[in-house]
């Protein structure tokens, strides 16, 4: 797996662990069996802008054992939207790129006035901090947080056509690694309830290390020393280098 993982620009930083490892062209997957859905995904902001049009071909990921599997039927009047962990508007350069989004080993249940109102301010965000001259590359691991002492609901467990039904997660995180042109590195973390919420982004900013704790992942690493045990322990304005 390490000399795998060697060839991807987006692993420079770190690997968390999961039950399944899927290199796609253009981010990495780590998948859950236990959840049916990812537990990260990794990707380096794509800066270049086309024409490349959003897709929408989502589709099953049939590199996932099938006991294991989400499908496109288990979100079918579900009430939420199949959410994007690796956003499509990040991936834009070529339509394999994009369309490599789509699959739904990249999705997670996201109420849709979530999905589509902080967490796309939260994607928007990030760009605009890719595009500042002073930023290099921008690194970003994202996935589901559940919370086991609240109760867990599910999406398709009432249909017994459904071979695989989804839990529910109760916040989304993303945690996002800044490497400046003077080789600095910088990182911001954020977790977000899965509901409607009106209040802004800084809300949720949090200590990366409190995202470690509450996913039980090991973020950014490769990254060690007293220097980035600080910066994983303080919560550092946005955007703020």
């Amino acid at each position: 797996m390490n000399h795998l993982s060697n060839l991807k620009r987006e692993t420079r930083y770190g690997l968390p662990t999961a039950d399944q490892i899927l290199f796609n062209r253009f981010y990495v997957i780590g998948y859950s069996y236990y959840f049916r859905q990812a537990k990260w995904a990794l990707e380096i902001i794509d800066p270049d802008k086309t024409d490349v049009s959003r897709l929408n071909n989502f589709r099953p990921d049939y590199r996932i054992p099938e006991r294991f599997r989400a499908d496109l039927d288990v979100y079918e009047d579900s009430g939420y939207d199949r959410g994007h962990l690796v956003s499509s508007a990040n991936q834009i350069e070529v339509d394999i790129q994009n369309s490599e989004t789509f699959l739904l080993s990249n999705m997670a249940p996201q109420r849709p006035m979530f999905n589509r109102g902080i967490w796309k301010r939260l994607e928007e965000a990030v760009r605009k901090l890719d595009e500042q001259k002073k930023v290099f590359e921008t690194y970003v691991i994202t996935g589901p947080l559940f919370f086991f002492d609240q109760e867990i609901e599910m999406i398709g467990d009432d249909n017994e056509d459904i071979k695989v039904s989804l839990p529910i997660p109760h916040a989304f995180f993303k945690s996002v690694l800044v490497e400046n042109n003077t080789g600095t590195i910088n990182m911001w973390s954020f977790i977000i309830p899965n509901k409607i919420t009106s209040e802004p982004l800084e809300t949720f900013l949090v200590e990366t290390s409190k995202v470690e704790k509450i996913s039980g992942l090991l973020l950014w690493d490769t990254l060690v020393g007293t220097k980035m045990n600080r910066e994983k322990n303080k919560i550092r304005k946005m955007w703020k280098h």
